[in-house]
């Protein structure tokens, strides 16, 4: 049962009025004042307003001024009872926050009839004012999904990150550098290293595809299959019968690598990956590539070398084949290999860096080594994006030759 107050100081009146609405089936309360009414409104609010224009004291539009203030998360019908009928009156009571204009004398049939309109503005005002706060807790709700959500995801990025445990390594002959940029909390891109021995090296760098939760967690899986902490589960690795390791012809692990992922893998993804092998002796670097961007070679001189057999990704096509080429690093020389992130990414208008702009970032930093040239390539990515997001993960390994070994 909706509720009307009426507000008026002729007791006749409130009577009147009061008389119908009840027979309708309206629950009435009654004010002879506005200052009574709004003390009212202040305790409880009402559905629909019937209220006199003029009465001693606060009159009707100072009430319905002083009610519209009110704070509220209801809509009441504020209907104007008055013998004015000028369009200034009229402007007057819309201003001050009236909804409807019923001239006296009134008619009882237009009185029900004007009720009756107020009556559907109010019950369309509860829905909406039902709805909005419904929509109000599933966002709030949402909210807290989302922000545990992002904790979770958070978690996953430093837990993807500590895949590669170290980003910088000397050795003898050599310096390493790695890096690892999600575009994302989390990515597709993995790179790493093992040490097979004091005169071998294994790198690898691979780009797992797709983005999000689901390529991070195949990271994470091919990581245990190059893992330098477990040499004995790193399938790049073969025991030798004195109790040492070697590492396998590249192309023939991608090839193994190939046939786990078809095979004992349910996944729709797929990757792309370098896989080499350093000798740390002569500078002679021995790889195979899975559809992985070009190796890169940067000469003593600044020079630049992009080279590489292409090669099918890991996981598309049963029993495919991978070869093994040979690089050649001379003291001074390095080696880098790069995601796709680097070579395809874009300027604000989607012109892709391609091998002939990191070619020429190359040459611009070929006097910076280290961890500081992986910094600094980022930087001039940002550049070349004009400080846009990076539309896909980053990851470079960075090896300096230095020369052959001693002693």
């Amino acid at each position: 049962m909706q509720s009307v107050l009426i507000v008026d100081d002729s007791r006749l009146q409130r009577k009147i009025l009061a008389a119908s609405l009840k027979r309708w089936g309206y629950e009435v309360w009654e004010a002879d004042s506005g200052e009574a009414a709004l003390e009212i409104c202040t305790k409880s609010q009402p559905d629909l307003i019937l209220s006199d224009w003029m009465m001693p004291g606060m009159d009707g539009l100072e009430f319905c001024r002083a009610f519209r203030a009110l704070p509220s998360t209801n809509y009441a019908y504020f209907i104007l009872l008055t013998s004015k009928s000028d369009k200034s009156a009229v402007a007057q009571g819309l201003d001050a926050g009236a909804d409807d204009f019923l001239n006296k004398p009134f008619v009882a049939d237009e009185l029900r009839a004007r009720i009756t309109a107020g009556e559907r503005i109010v019950l369309m005002q509860k829905q909406l004012t039902d709805q909005n706060r419904m929509i109000a807790d599933t966002l709030a709700e949402l909210q807290g999904l989302y922000q545990s959500l992002d904790n979770d995801l958070q978690e996953a990025k430093k837990l993807q990150q500590s895949l590669v445990r170290e980003r910088e390594k000397e050795f003898h002959s050599g310096h390493l550098a790695l890096m690892l940029r999600s575009s994302g909390h989390v990515g597709g891109d993995l790179v790493g290293f093992f040490q097979v021995n004091e005169r071998h090296l294994g790198l690898f760098a691979l780009d797992v595809s797709g983005h999000g939760i689901s390529s991070a967690l195949m990271t994470a899986r091919l990581a245990g299959y190059l893992s330098a902490a477990a040499p004995s589960q790193n399938v790049a690795l073969r025991l030798c019968d004195d109790g040492t390791y070697v590492l396998r012809p590249p192309g023939e692990v991608v090839e193994d690598l190939n046939s786990l992922i078809l095979d004992e893998m349910e996944t729709e993804h797929y990757f792309t990956m370098i896989l080499a092998d350093v000798s740390l002796d002569t500078g002679q670097v021995r790889l195979a590539q899975a559809g992985h961007p070009h190796p890169v070679v940067q000469r003593k001189d600044g020079s630049v070398e992009h080279t590489g057999t292409g090669g099918l990704p890991v996981g598309l096509i049963p029993n495919a084949t991978f070869e093994d080429f040979v690089l050649e690093l001379d003291p001074g020389d390095r080696l880098l290999l790069m995601s796709d992130g680097v070579v395809e990414c874009p300027d604000p208008n989607e012109n892709l860096l391609d091998e002939e702009g990191v070619t020429r970032m190359l040459q611009d930093l070929k006097d910076v080594t280290g961890t500081e040239l992986l910094e600094a390539i980022q930087w001039r990515l940002s550049d070349y994006a004009e400080g846009g997001d990076f539309p896909d993960d980053v990851s470079i390994v960075s090896f300096e030759f230095k020369g052959a070994m001693t002693g």
